[in-house]
């Protein structure tokens, strides 16, 4: 029976790619270098720092590491704070408060920073659903790596048959199997050139689960 539902953050609870893309771009552009989709696709599920890392392997940047991640968080937020569209994603905040309801313990591990994680936990209200938030900044390697999906399981205080992971990213799902940890791949429509095809099961909609469904997958 399962306890626990992992949940990624960007492009499962709330959508920011949209976003992100769009601040990426104009901080390319400051930093004149050209950052094609198809590059900036494998960076989707990887944690700020390493993208940062890759961009400064890939292109001649003069900025250091630190500064570099600054100017991205800089970008991001004035992006994030006058963005009044950004939403949940359809369905998501039902399936967490019913979760959440049913004595089902909530944890996020997401590859966002601490400080992404909690302006979309303000705006929207999370706080008092999830019982842990953990981000990918506080480790040495990104998803694919599993480290942060282990971490969370061990976290929640049962097995990890006993947990499952939401994900909509190709990183990202190749982190829960390399866990050893049930999936489900979330193929929204906003998906930025993601393959679920490793996923356990694979939704299009939120509605296509509840406690009931969640808490007897096998």
């Amino acid at each position: 029976m399962i306890k626990t539902v992992i949940f990624d953050m960007d492009g499962v609870v709330v959508n920011t790619e949209p976003i992100g893309y769009h601040a990426n771009q104009l901080l390319y552009k400051s930093l004149n270098i050209n950052v094609s989709d198809d590059v900036y696709h494998t960076f989707i599920g990887n944690s700020d720092k390493n993208i940062i890392q890759k961009l400064k392997n890939l292109y001649p940047i003069a900025l250091s590491q630190e500064e570099l991640l600054e100017e991205n968080y800089r970008y991001f937020f004035d992006a994030f704070d006058t963005n009044e569209d950004l939403a949940m994603l359809p369905g998501v905040k039902d399936l967490i408060v019913d979760l959440y309801n049913n004595g089902m313990k909530l944890i996020l591990a997401s590859s966002a920073s601490k400080r992404k994680i909690e302006k979309v936990f303000d705006r929207f209200d999370l706080h008092q659903y999830f019982d842990y938030k953990i981000s990918g900044e506080d480790f040495e390697f990104s998803k694919p790596h599993p480290a942060i999906f282990q971490e969370a399981a061990a976290k929640s205080g049962f097995t990890k048959e006993e947990c499952i992971i939401i994900e909509d990213s190709t990183n990202g799902i190749k982190a829960a199997k390399a866990a050893g940890i049930y999936c489900i791949g979330y193929a929204g429509e906003a998906a930025m050139g993601q393959d679920t095809f490793l996923a356990d099961k694979v939704i299009t909609d939120f509605k296509e689960l509840n406690f009931e469904t969640i808490r007897n997958i096998k």
